[in-house]
């Protein structure tokens, strides 16, 4: 890599809820009310975003985001741009669908054809749970993907990246261009001046207004957890230890 060219890195960046924000269930019964939240950049995206920034720095290169969603992810874009990107494409549409597979068509139906050497997603968004669209866009390209990175190093037209596993880790070596999904070890985000707030408002934006597929999935129904059982007091001291152990067995079945 080094000797030939900069890198050319694209992060995919999703605009989601403040998992502070607190969750009502919409009137439809089937989403979650936003009228009031407050939205940001998804917490494993920058991960991504300043993994990708360190690569440039040390490599060179530019740094291109891509976001769908609708208008209002402007803010999140202009957030990526401060926080290191250097250019962005919005896929605009009236809202992001439940559907993955949707999203990644988008995304793909993008980047085909586009010159890059590392892709970047999140492992997931902290809205859905999903984990897949990183994978099924890098399917969708025919190029290779590794998950949950928690280091990447990038030489010579290869990429090194490392995976946490219980008990141990995994190092796994790729040709580029390559996928790569973030987990939250992998950087600490850096925090964006005001300077780079301002100077990002210079930076290019590529709107393009697109047309989703039909669905594969739907969501049906959205329901609140039931409500904890209360607990339950079955004595002091060693004299409860029987007891605690008989209900853990015949009641909550957990031994």
């Amino acid at each position: 890599m080094e000797g030939r060219r900069s890198l050319k890195i694209v992060v995919c960046v999703r605009r989601v809820p403040d998992t502070a924000a607190r969750i009502r269930i919409a009137s439809d019964g089937k989403s979650i009310d936003t009228s009031d939240a407050e939205f940001v950049i998804n917490p494993y995206e920058e991960y991504a975003l300043e993994q990708a920034v360190q690569l440039k720095e040390k490599h060179g290169g530019e740094v291109t985001v891509v976001t769908l969603g609708p208008e209002k992810t402007t803010q999140v874009i202009m957030k990526a741009l401060a926080l290191g990107a250097d250019k962005a494409v919005h896929l605009k549409v009236d809202k992001i669908p439940e559907d993955p597979g949707s999203i990644a068509r988008a995304i793909a139906n993008e980047l085909k054809g586009s010159e890059f050497d590392v892709l970047l997603f999140g492992k997931k968004g902290v809205d859905d749970d999903n984990q897949q669209v990183g994978p099924m866009v890098a399917e969708l390209l025919g190029i290779p993907c590794i998950t949950q990175i928690v280091k990447l190093d990038v030489s010579d037209g290869r990429g090194v990246a490392h995976r946490e596993v219980e008990g141990g880790s995994i190092t796994v070596e790729t040709t580029l261009p390559a996928a790569f999904t973030a987990e939250k070890d992998l950087t600490v985000p850096r925090y964006a001046s005001l300077r780079e707030l301002v100077a990002a408002r210079k930076k290019p934006i590529i709107v393009k207004d697109v047309q989703l597929r039909a669905l594969s999935l739907e969501i049906i129904s959205v329901q609140n957890p039931p409500p904890r059982p209360p607990g339950k007091i079955v004595g002091k001291g060693v004299d409860a230890v029987p007891t605690l152990v008989k209900l853990l067995h015949e009641e909550a079945k957990v031994i």
